[in-house]
């Protein structure tokens, strides 16, 4: 293997998180200003979905198949229609830095489908960080019910997010191995497509009705970012890294998320941070690092095999 590859996925890896941690702070000044998050979403999926077929225009040309057609429909309702609209509604109710501690619990979510689907193994170390992970998201849900105000959090918005972590963590573990069989935007292209032809007709309204002019220039830049950057641009940066690194090493980089997004929300003054935040990100940052440390079953299976191996060269 190329020695560059591997730094290649971190830089990657480390550019797509950070990206992503930015999005939630400038998608929430953006509807803050003009833009709303039923608006958002529809410039997200249906700007998302023109760049990678623009794209795949310079990249090798795939042939898919009927069924596995049908199968991205899917994949893409539960990928980007659900996980998308949940987040970027939840974002527009709750503040930045809640939704971002809530996005890390998506390992968690990944762990307990896995376990259910794909039948990997539920490990000490896993139990452990569900518990973690889910006791900060309940501080952070039970700190928002409380809240009169829309920095700190809201229940609705962190429950939206939450879901969208779910529906995102459910088409991981269903639709894996399709979206390996074809390149980037291949996927991305239907993925994306599709979603826009889900969204559109309830959403076309609401686009006619913008006021562009009245809409400041700073809200059109920021929802720029999140469809070029934060989509178009992060989902490629994404996969590079993810077809050379492991799943766990990969996972890791979801910490940066949270990070990148407290610091700019509290720098721009669109969320304040406080005690129960700081003990949700503890313990959310342990159940997710302990998942991501313990064994799949793949790894039981090739330690297994080893010990077979050595007993028998005894």
């Amino acid at each position: 293997m190329d020695n560059r590859r591997p730094l290649l996925a971190h830089l990657s890896l480390f550019l797509a998180c950070v990206c992503w941690g930015l999005m939630a702070p400038v998608g929430k000044d953006a509807m803050a200003h003009g833009i709303s998050g039923v608006e958002l979403v529809t410039l997200r999926v249906a700007g998302a979905a023109v760049l990678f077929w623009v794209a795949s225009l310079f990249a090798r040309r795939e042939r898919v198949p009927g069924r596995d057609l049908v199968r991205l429909f899917f994949a893409g309702l539960l990928g980007l229609v659900f996980n998308q609209c949940c987040y970027i509604i939840g974002l527009g109710v709750t503040s930045p830095i809640n939704a971002s501690i809530v996005t890390t619990s998506a390992p968690i979510f990944a762990m307990v489908l896995s376990a259910l689907i794909l039948k990997e193994p539920v490990t000490g170390k896993k139990a452990v960080g569900v518990l973690l992970g889910f006791s900060g998201a309940l501080i952070l849900i039970l700190a928002s019910a409380q809240a009169a105000s829309s920095k700190v959090g809201d229940l609705r918005g962190d429950l939206l997010c939450l879901f969208a972590q779910f529906s995102f963590a459910l088409y991981l573990a269903l639709f894996r191995p399709l979206v390996q069989r074809y390149s980037v935007f291949t996927v991305n292209k239907w993925m994306f497509t599709f979603a826009a032809i889900v969204v559109l007709p309830f959403t076309a309204g609401r686009m006619a009705e913008i006021d562009y002019a009245a809409t400041p220039a700073a809200s059109w830049w920021e929802a720029a970012y999140v469809v070029v950057v934060g989509t178009f641009l992060c989902y490629i940066l994404m996969m590079v890294g993810q077809r050379t690194l492991r799943p766990t090493v990969v996972s890791i980089y979801n910490y940066l998320q949270p990070v990148a997004s407290v610091a700019v929300s509290v720098a721009m003054g669109l969320g304040v941070f406080g005690l129960s935040h700081a003990v949700a990100v503890a313990l959310v940052f342990s159940g997710v690092w302990l998942v991501t440390k313990s064994k799949s079953r793949a790894d039981i299976e090739r330690g297994q095999g080893g010990k077979g191996e050595a007993a028998a060269g005894r």
